[in-house]
């Protein structure tokens, strides 16, 4: 008997806006110019906030950081995309995506200094904390996206990763699970080319990473990461489609890491600084800052009140971050559960004890 085929797939790219500030309109997604201003001024607040809580990393007032410099787009206009009744889980570089939720900056920055309050979302938002832990956070978002179809809830959820995690477990379990159960779950790759200094080509010898959806039979595509309007027209597309019960989307945004992986890493031990270089030409900024001008919509004055804004916005938080309440260390224990356990309770009455304070 002859072979024959039983299925072939394709992967497309997605690409409107490139470096030098050209658009494809026929492409574009259909925003208005507030919206627009809305994608530019959001993402100059998220690099507002990563360059600020870098120089407090530096200046001994943070703890470790992982910056998000040159990300800002993958991640302001995947979020913008989210509903506030979707549900969004973070990995551990999205602090312009949590901004751009609505949680406050002050939480992100207590949760770097090693706060326990920064891992408390309000109520009400429908956000997951950080989680450090390479791609743990999938399944879960696999389980919630689950339980919400289950319900008949009418909500998406948009799970973060980095291309590291597609080399985990957990990426597959989760993908896996989303497949067979056809699940309302977005998951966003933010493939930067380098999981701390191991590089995308010896993490996977596959054209792309979007191609991995291939095998849990839901679609997978590929977007240019810098670029707001691809970003956000591949992300809203498949919210649309989870919401609509027509299941899992995996996206695969291409961008850049132009920091190190943490504040406790040094980059330039494994890659050249000329790959950066090339990187920080296709800044997502500029090339949105270069469109919005051609139209109209940008002009010095106007950047400067964004910028000033920001930066406002930014120091407004610092302060209120570093003048609230220290925190007690006993939260360590007291908030790991709901409610605390045998085993965490001992530990924290000899904690207490050691320290002087126990009964």
């Amino acid at each position: 008997m002859p072979k024959t085929t039983i299925k072939s797939f394709d992967i497309e790219r997605l690409q409107i806006l490139d470096e030098h500030g050209n658009c494809d309109e026929a492409l574009r997604p259909a925003l208005s110019d507030e919206q627009i201003r809305t994608l530019y001024e959001n993402i100059v607040l998220a690099r507002t906030f990563d360059e600020k809580a870098f120089k407090l990393q530096r200046e001994g007032r943070l703890g470790t950081y992982a910056s998000i410099l040159g990300q800002e787009a993958a991640q302001v206009a995947s979020a913008l995309a989210l509903k506030t009744t979707d549900w969004m889980f973070p990995s551990f570089r999205e602090a312009g995506a949590s901004i751009i939720r609505g949680l406050p900056p002050r939480i992100i920055l207590q949760y770097w200094s090693g706060d326990e309050r920064g891992n408390v979302i309000p109520e009400g938002q429908n956000d997951f904390p950080i989680t450090i832990p390479v791609g743990t956070q999938i399944p879960i978002a696999a389980g919630v996206a689950w339980g919400a179809k289950l319900n008949g809830d009418n909500v998406a959820v948009l799970v973060y990763l980095g291309d590291g995690a597609t080399s985990k477990g957990d990426f597959h379990e989760g993908l896996n699970f989303a497949g067979v159960f056809c699940l309302p779950v977005v998951f966003v790759c933010q493939n930067n080319h380098w999981a701390i200094s191991v590089p995308l080509k010896r993490q996977t010898a596959a054209a792309t990473l979007a191609q991995k959806a291939i095998a849990y039979d839901f679609p997978g595509i590929q977007v240019d990461g810098n670029d707001v309007f691809a970003v956000y027209k591949a992300t809203d597309e498949a919210l649309q489609r989870a919401r609509a019960g027509n299941g899992p989307t995996f996206i695969e945004a291409v961008t850049y890491r132009i920091g190190d992986h943490t504040t406790a890493d040094d980059a330039s031990r494994y890659r050249s600084k000329e790959e950066v270089e090339q990187w920080k030409k296709k800044d997502p900024i500029d090339r949105l800052k270069k469109y919005m001008a051609a139209k109209g919509l940008w002009d010095e004055a106007y950047g400067l009140r964004v910028a000033g804004r920001a930066r406002e916005q930014i120091e407004s938080a610092v302060k209120e971050f570093e003048s609230a309440p220290l925190a007690e260390p006993e939260d360590m224990f007291r908030y790991t559960f709901r409610e605390m356990t045998q085993e965490l309770n001992e530990q924290m009455e000899a904690f207490l004890s050691g320290n002087g304070r126990g009964k």
